[in-house]
């Protein structure tokens, strides 16, 4: 009976051993190299890499030693680092006034409170002073302390089109720092009216805004409001390579995703000037499942001033998708026969693992059958904070890609259900040989003494 015993024993063992996973359990293998203190890492996941997983969670993603041992991992997500708290705030503007609309940058003298809430703008000299050419306007954000986010305006209704500015930021009123270009629009088109009010900022800190007009007077602003957030730890887009889609029929086209994904912004090729284009979007998971809206926009690529103003990008609201279809209203005259093409951004994904062993290290994804094995950051790190994440030694990808057939993997997945089978047949049979001899041993009679 200690024979069978230690038999099955062996057997149990000899199971698990074969089950564990390895590198050649998966499709996809990546060489990393590593640098700087351990023994945690984090790696940025390429998009590339990425869209070699099977699962849209990346539940198929692992890191192994040169043994071929698995790394306990965490996932760092955007969903884990949302902006904690935003902060909307209607704030006063102040015109800039300038000889003429060629004028780059107004003279004005500023003046503010000792607080930094400022209280006038006027020109440098009196003898600017009746030149009423409106070239832009200094917005007051002194009373706002965290990063600024977006911007977003109103104006008089008399001054339709777009509107196309550029953005400074200042502490002090004297150095400013460009903050990149800005643009607005209201548009009639098809009896309908299509306004954008947005404009996105660098989530920094600012006093002061100065907005100038580009080769034009500036509009009579109705209403300025800049939303800020106490903390932004959200991880950057990644853009894919341009996708090839199909068109379904006039004015509607479809693009298939490499796998599924929460998609946050599209960027979808207007090729030729003149581009008006009101569009919906819509996605689906499965390609049995109804078509869910997404969003709406305006797309244009048009000539303003000698040169293209263009908006070719859709905000959406990340859900997982793997399908995706553009309907465009062809009164603008649509997007032509062929089906444009499309980039997609989703969120960088950080993975951070914990090493152990020796390297080289490898990732590996690709399995669809595989189950979830990251931790929580806070587990995987017992003193995690987002401070220290970014101290953390780096991960990067070191190497050529090895891909594996998926119909080899299939036949090696295949080879290996068949060996777990038979083990745990073996296991079972041994199991019940055990029970049986146990049962013939309380069943003998006692040998008489």
């Amino acid at each position: 009976m200690g024979k069978l015993s230690v038999a099955v024993v062996g057997l149990c063992t000899t199971l698990f051993v074969w089950a564990q996973e390895a590198p050649a359990d998966f499709t996809t293998q990546v060489p990393l190299s590593v640098s700087g203190n351990g023994p945690w890492y984090r790696l940025e996941l390429p998009l590339a890499v990425q869209l070699s997983a099977r699962q849209a969670d990346l539940s198929d993603v692992r890191v192994f030693n040169a043994a071929g041992e698995p790394q306990a991992y965490a996932l760092s997500r955007q969903s884990s680092q949302r902006t904690e708290s935003r902060n909307v705030v209607d704030v006063k503007w102040f015109p800039l006034y300038a000889a003429d609309t060629r004028e780059t940058v107004p003279g004005v003298v500023l003046k503010a409170t000792a607080e930094g809430t400022l209280l006038e703008v006027r020109p440098a000299a009196a003898s600017q002073a009746g030149k009423q050419v409106l070239r832009g306007w200094v917005l007051d954000a002194s009373a706002i302390k965290a990063p600024l986010q977006q911007l977003s305006l109103d104006w008089s209704r008399e001054q339709d089109g777009f509107q196309r500015f550029s953005i400074e930021a200042s502490d002090d009123l004297q150095h400013w720092e460009s903050w990149g270009d800005g643009q607005v629009a209201r548009l009639s088109f098809a009896d309908q009216r299509v306004e954008q009010h947005d404009v996105g900022l660098p989530g920094q800190s600012a006093r002061y805004l100065r907005l100038v007009w580009q080769g034009q007077a500036a509009p009579v602003l109705t209403s300025a409001k800049l939303m800020s957030a106490t903390s932004s730890l959200s991880t950057p887009l990644v853009w894919s390579q341009p996708l090839t889609g199909t068109r379904l029929k006039a004015g509607e086209y479809s693009w298939q995703l490499p796998t599924g994904l929460s998609v946050e912004r599209l960027r979808v090729e207007l090729k030729q000037p003149n581009t008006l284009a009101p569009v919906t979007l819509s996605g689906r998971r499965e390609s049995n499942q109804a078509w869910q809206p997404l969003s709406n926009a305006l797309l244009y690529r048009l000539s303003q001033n000698g040169q293209d103003v263009v908006q070719d990008e859709v905000q959406l609201p990340g859900q997982v998708v793997t399908e995706l279809k553009l309907q465009v209203d062809e009164r603008g005259g649509g997007l032509g026969v062929e089906a444009p093409a499309l980039r997609f951004a989703v969120r960088a994904t950080q993975l951070v693992f914990l090493a152990r062993g020796e390297p080289p290290f490898t990732l590996a994804l690709g399995n669809a059958s595989a189950k979830a094995a990251n931790l929580p950051l806070s587990t995987l790190i017992p003193d995690y904070s987002a401070e220290r994440l970014n101290t953390l030694g780096l991960a990067r990808v070191a190497g050529e890609v090895a891909v594996t057939s998926p119909a080899v993997t299939a036949a090696v997945d295949t080879g290996s259900n068949w060996k777990k089978f038979g083990l745990w047949a073996v296991l079972l049979l041994g199991v019940a040989a055990l029970g049986a001899m146990a049962y013939s041993l309380l069943r003998k009679p006692p040998v008489a003494r």
